[in-house]
């Protein structure tokens, strides 16, 4: 089954995750809320499909290339 890797984009702190694996996700649905420089980034899901896999936690501070999700579609 083909698989989708959504990554941190920038450097911040992950305020929410708003998935657990077996989620079914939309494209444009919010996987988790990034804060970085004072604002919220909503972390978008790329593509329709299962959430395999999470790989962040509330609170927890990520850097760019870490793994977000990891989508089954």
């Amino acid at each position: 089954m083909p698989q989708e890797v959504v990554e941190v984009p920038i450097t911040g702190k992950i305020l929410s995750v708003n998935v657990k694996p077996g989620d079914e996700v939309k494209e444009g649905d919010i996987l988790c809320i990034l804060e970085s420089m004072k604002m919220e980034n909503p972390i978008l899901a790329p593509i329709d499909g299962t959430i395999n896999q999470v790989g962040v936690n509330a609170d927890q501070v990520v850097k760019p290339g870490e793994t977000i999700a990891i989508i089954d579609y």
